[in-house]
């Protein structure tokens, strides 16, 4: 129901979203682009994919895993552009939160992709 809800709330976001960055109201509205929460979720989302690229570069990191782990940012890339089209601009810090342990799985996948077990 969550992964349902999840894909719900991105099709607005994908509608809206101006290209890879992050969303933008009109002038003057209060849709803000430098936001802490956000600033701090768009830097994670940054790191992962150096690390991802990284990874193959090294050959830690398949191009099908890369694939996927880059899926995985996107997905969460855009649930933030759509909880913060929902919030006026700004991510909550239950938001934040949930974006954070979702950051934290990926990651977790990244570093179990570049070392795997027995190796």
């Amino acid at each position: 129901m969550q992964a349902l809800l999840a894909v719900i709330l991105m099709i607005p976001a994908m509608a809206h979203a101006k290209g890879k960055g992050n969303p933008t109201g009109a002038k003057g509205s209060k849709f803000a682009t430098n936001h802490p929460r956000r600033n701090e979720v768009n830097k994670r989302e940054g790191n992962q994919q150096k690390r991802i690229s990284q990874g193959v570069k090294s050959g830690e990191i398949s191009k099908s895993q890369a694939k996927q782990l880059r899926a995985n940012d996107k997905a969460i890339k855009q649930q933030e552009h759509a909880d913060v089209k929902a919030n006026g601009g700004h991510l909550t810090k239950g938001e934040q939160k949930q974006l954070n342990q979702e950051e934290n799985a990926n990651s977790k996948m990244i570093h179990d992709e570049k070392h795997p077990a027995g190796q």
